[in-house]
């Protein structure tokens, strides 16, 4: 066996707080989750960098903040979800120090351009789709270069199979394995023996058991590949991380419970933003153990790499820190600033943005007109998923027809007495709101620099 660490990250697509076994109300079932807790470490305070898809994603594998890499919002057809070529990704460093690499599942980092495919990110092997969502039965299969029409198997099982082979054919050297399951993203689409102990129960409505279903046949593989791991003696030297890229869709009749955090998918308060997640390091990590220290979506590509005992590439500037140490000693939260910003299009300031320092964070709710998007808009990015072929640039798209008004008043939380963001202090802490107003305004003038070089090579591709 290999003394390099090899690493499995596990990625679930808008699974929220309340779906995983530990923070739930035991609505879900999660046994294979549970299990990797119990020989692991549950974190309580991850943080996703974005509320939404692309953008969570570009920060995971660049270690940077997604308006600096030009993926700042989810509609492919117009090119939103493109990872700049100027990024390089956590795939890539790891393959230059002679990891075998490999991304079972979603990309959503660009779709259109042959640049921005993940074989030419860093990953050696790519089987899954490349856009933000896909019909679980129906689709078109990316095997590296090659597309494959669906064979008619369920998107998760396959995914489950994928990387089982993965493992396979790579398990006598380092690897690195993506796993991005699109579970439970929409479309809501579950084979009927995962759906009916949770709908024979007349607790839950039929799309909520269909997603919980969803999360049942996802952690069903998970399962599949620890045994896996176990049976062929890598579970001792991986590294096997599972999280989610942003919080839960509870709107309609996806409500469900989410441990009363305030917010969903899309926002900037708490339900958007903290995500479930456990990381398993045996020798290093105790297992049933849990950390309460800060985690964002940034820190886990420096943090991997430090555990790794890989230096980052010179000149290479990061927005994460690692976090190796807080995870070994359960340090309290770090007391630099963090910043999350998300809307449709072109980023606006103070628009559904928050900055958190120790223990205090500010948020500035949405402002309804950033976030709405053209009929058109929306037609093409339906349009695109079942597209014969792709456009060899993506379709143009201005936004300056918008106008914008001023942004809402920030509210103020103390987290740790008030974790679901129901008391603003904003009032009693008018310096505090100043402090953290001033250097949010200096973050969002920073990445926007970068998000102008980004977003204009990406739009000459």
């Amino acid at each position: 066996m290999n003394q390099t660490p090899n690493i499995i990250y596990i990625l679930a697509d808008d699974m929220g707080y309340g779906d995983f076994g530990i923070f739930g109300d035991g609505s879900s079932r999660t046994p294979s989750l549970d299990r990797l807790v119990s020989e692991g470490c549950a974190l309580s305070h991850c943080y996703a960098a974005s509320p939404v898809c692309a953008p969570a994603r570009a920060a995971l594998l660049t270690g940077r903040y997604p308006h600096r890499t030009g993926a700042v919002d989810t509609y492919e057809a117009i090119g939103h979800d493109r990872l700049s070529l100027r990024e390089t990704t956590l795939a890539a460093v790891l393959k230059q120090h002679g990891y075998r690499t490999g991304l079972i599942g979603k990309w959503h980092l660009g779709l259109i351009g042959d640049a921005y495919h993940p074989c030419n990110r860093g990953f050696d092997t790519f089987v899954g789709f490349r856009g933000g969502w896909s019909d679980y039965y129906r689709y078109k299969l990316y095997r590296n270069h090659t597309v494959e029409p669906s064979d008619g198997t369920y998107m998760t099982h396959l995914i489950t199979r994928e990387s089982l082979r993965f493992l396979a054919e790579n398990k006598e050297q380092p690897f690195f394995l993506h796993i991005a399951y699109n579970a439970p993203h929409f479309p809501f689409q579950c084979p009927e023996s995962y759906v009916t102990p949770f709908a024979k129960t007349g607790a839950f409505s039929e799309t909520v058991s269909t997603l919980y279903g969803m999360i049942a046949c996802m952690d069903e593989g998970i399962g599949q590949i620890l045994d896996f791991m176990e049976e062929n003696g890598l579970a001792q030297n991986t590294i096997v991380v599972f999280s989610s890229d942003n919080g839960p869709q509870l709107s309609g009749d996806c409500n469900r419970y989410n441990c009363f955090l305030h917010g969903e998918k899309g926002d900037a308060f708490e339900g958007g933003i903290r995500v479930p997640a456990v990381i398993r390091w045996p020798g290093y990590l105790a297992p049933d153990s849990r950390c309460h220290s800060f985690f964002h979506g940034c820190d886990w590509f420096p943090t991997l790499l430090e555990a790794c005992r890989i230096p980052l590439p010179d000149g290479l500037a990061l927005d994460g820190k690692s976090r190796l140490k807080d995870l070994l000693s359960h340090n309290p939260f770090p007391q630099e600033p963090s910043f999350w910003q998300y809307n449709r299009f072109t980023p606006v300031p103070k628009c559904n943005a928050a900055v958190r320092l120790g223990k205090w964070k500010l948020v500035w709710p949405p402002i309804d007109e950033a976030h709405q998007v053209p009929p058109y808009v929306i037609a093409l990015d339906e349009q695109i998923k079942s597209a014969e072929t792709l456009p060899q640039k993506p379709y143009p798209f201005d936004d300056s027809f918008r106008t914008i008004p001023a942004p809402h008043a920030p509210g103020l939380y103390n987290l740790e007495d008030d974790p679901l963001e129901r008391n603003d202090l904003s009032h009693a802490h008018p310096e505090l709101v100043d402090t953290l107003t001033a250097a949010f305004e200096r973050w969002f003038l920073d990445v926007m620099t970068d998000y102008a070089a980004a977003s204009q090579d990406n739009r000459r591709q």
